[in-house]
């Protein structure tokens, strides 16, 4: 992890001759109270085309979301995208390799329902692969939520995934980092320089699998410990970056 000592911007020419893994809330997208209330900015779809074009097929999206959601809610009809941390992988649109959801996430879901019917604050998001429940609307439930979900999923034998404000548990042990490294073994990805850009403790496990394969990890947002080795200030300057690595 690095230290204390504060982290460079990403040079401009990161880029050249990248496998570019990009994650998608709070990197491409502004978070909000709710999952489903993020708005895809404008020039977003254009900008990873071109830059999908630049780096010859080379560049996906690497999200906790799932594979449905971002291209039917959010537009990413043919960038390749690994979903629900890397449980979904989806080269393109209409294909989804996908394992089969246990029986534990339904009951486990039932249990975040219950907690959530005692505060509006609280939020359950259902994905094919998971079920997170959201405290950003009441962060003074956060021990609340956190306790439950670890109970949960010792109980039942799923994944425990901190996030932002969120607990999500997951069927399976698959990760960002893991999905980073599967990519890298197919084409057209195995032939450029691996870089990932994430915001959040999710994506800590996706920074260290570009390190170890000799790439580079980039943190958005505020400093923390991180095993990125440079970091941009918010989505608006990934956006900026990312055209700008881009020849005119």
């Amino acid at each position: 992890m690095t230290g204390s000592s504060p982290l460079p911007a990403p040079p401009r020419d990161l880029l050249v001759g990248a496998s570019l893994f990009l994650d998608f809330d709070g990197t491409l997208v502004t978070l909000a109270d709710r999952p489903e209330a993020v708005e895809v900015p404008e020039g977003l779809h254009p900008l990873l085309e071109r830059l999908g074009d630049m780096l010859d097929g080379r560049l996906a999206i690497v999200s906790g979301r799932d594979v449905d959601t971002l291209r039917g809610r959010f537009g990413l009809a043919t960038v390749p995208i690994a979903g629900s941390h890397g449980s979904e992988i989806s080269l393109e649109e209409g294909t989804i390799d996908r394992p089969e959801a246990p029986e534990t996430l339904i009951v486990a879901g039932r249990a975040f329902d219950a907690i959530a019917a005692t505060d509006d604050g609280l939020l359950v998001e259902r994905k094919p692969l998971g079920v997170c429940l959201h405290y950003r609307r009441a962060p003074e439930r956060e021990a609340d939520c956190r306790r439950l979900a670890g109970e949960l999923a010792q109980m039942h034998g799923l994944h425990l995934q901190d996030g932002k404000m969120m607990a999500e548990l997951r069927a399976g042990d698959d990760h960002k980092g893991s999905a980073i490294r599967a990519l890298m073994q197919r084409d057209p990805f195995g032939g450029g320089t691996p870089v990932f850009l994430g915001d959040d403790v999710t994506d800590e496990d996706g920074f260290e699998a570009v390190r170890d394969l000799g790439g580079h990890g980039i943190l958005i947002g505020e400093e923390r410990e991180t095993a990125a080795q440079y970091r941009l200030a918010d989505v608006a300057a990934v956006h900026h970056w990312l055209e700008q690595g881009i020849p005119q």
